[in-house]
């Protein structure tokens, strides 16, 4: 029997259906910059997750990709920690380069702020320095917005946005899109580092609103308070990933599981569909957003990465020399499913008795 989607994150504020519809009317116009500088035209259409430019006379192409932190920063500002969050803006832009068989080579931040303050920038700075690190890029430069009448924090005066773009290289005949996935090929899932960057607005209605608990709380599940465990980075993925372009893998989708968590599967070339088989245990900030929070399966796989951040799509033969260079990087990674024939791009998660409809999941049962 079908069962309506949990409409709790809808009622956060955070809408898909009105996402989509807004995103469908701003794509018309981005569409028609396309042929505006013939010499390096978009090498994609809108849709996965970074987009080429295709410079005439060069067999590289230069990837792209932009993206924030959110409502992550407001746990920041709760604590008064904002040494992470940066890390977090390099994550979601280099792990989505990724995603089109780019090498991520260089970033430039964008910081609005209620007040200049220079000791906060300082640790978004430190933070920044980390991610850039770990992902192994420059930052060749950003921007910082003083404006008071358009942002708010949580506290008087510490109210500020981090975003970023972040560009990557890749060879025109290596782009991945997930254009060569046929069905039977393994989907290796590697762990995240907990909630990542997505779905920090319902949780943060959940635990901080409608519990008694506060950002302070001390959770024996989490080993450490509640937000710590939000404020937990985003994991980088970029020195593993990078280690199966050198070693000549066959990568044929390369997926970062963020905004609308498994949905992101659908994000390729191919037609195909997904079994998901097997999912490893959960951690403990899942488990818990669930119960507290009475959040039903498929509102957690499609809001949350479950434990698995990132999933790379390879014929069965490779998955064990994939599985080897995660570990390698210290990356905990398992087989969590095959693809299938499904023009329809369904997915089914065996281990929550759930199938996609209509970009929604329904229970099996």
């Amino acid at each position: 029997m079908d069962q309506p989607r949990d409409p709790r994150y809808a009622a956060t504020g955070v809408d898909s259906t009105k996402a989509e519809t807004g995103l469908a009317r701003l794509r018309t116009w981005v569409e028609k910059t396309f042929p505006l500088n013939p010499t390096a035209r978009p090498h994609l259409p809108l849709g996965y997750f970074a987009n080429i430019i295709r410079l005439d006379g060069l067999d590289t192409g230069i990837a792209i990709s932009t993206d924030g932190v959110g409502t992550k920063l407001l746990v920041a500002e709760l604590l008064g920690k904002y040494d992470t969050v940066g890390i977090d803006c390099i994550a979601m832009n280099v792990n989505d380069l990724l995603c089109v068989g780019a090498t991520p080579v260089s970033f430039v931040d964008y910081i609005a702020v209620e007040e200049l303050q220079p000791a906060i920038l300082e640790e978004i700075g430190k933070g920044l320095f980390r991610g850039a690190e770990l992902a192994r890029v420059s930052i060749a430069g950003g921007e910082i917005a003083q404006i008071k009448e358009m942002v708010r924090g949580v506290r008087e005066g510490s109210g500020f946005d981090l975003a970023g773009t972040a560009i990557g290289t890749v060879p025109l005949d290596r782009v991945i899109v997930g254009q060569d996935v046929q069905p039977g090929d393994t989907v290796i899932g590697l762990a995240s580092s907990g909630i990542h960057s997505n779905g920090l607005t319902l949780a943060r209605r959940v635990l901080l609103h409608e519990t008694k608990l506060t950002i302070e709380s001390y959770l024996p599940e989490f080993g450490r308070t509640v937000g710590e465990e939000l404020l937990e980075p985003t994991r980088i993925y970029v020195p593993e990933v990078t280690a199966m372009f050198v070693a000549g893998l066959r990568l044929k989708a390369l997926i970062h599981l963020t905004g609308d968590g498994f949905f992101n599967l659908t994000r390729t070339a191919a037609p195909i569909g997904y079994l998901i088989h097997t999912l490893p245990p959960t951690p403990p900030i899942f488990a818990v957003l669930q119960q507290v929070g009475r959040l039903s399966d498929a509102e957690m796989c499609q809001v949350y990465n479950l434990g698995i951040g990132f999933c790379v799509v390879v014929a069965e033969p490779d998955a064990e020399r994939v599985l080897q260079i995660a570990a390698e990087h210290g990356t905990r990674a398992w087989r969590i499913g095959t693809t299938i024939a499904s023009p329809e791009r369904t997915i089914t998660i065996e281990p929550r008795r759930l199938q996609s409809r209509e970009q929604r999941f329904v229970s099996q049962q």
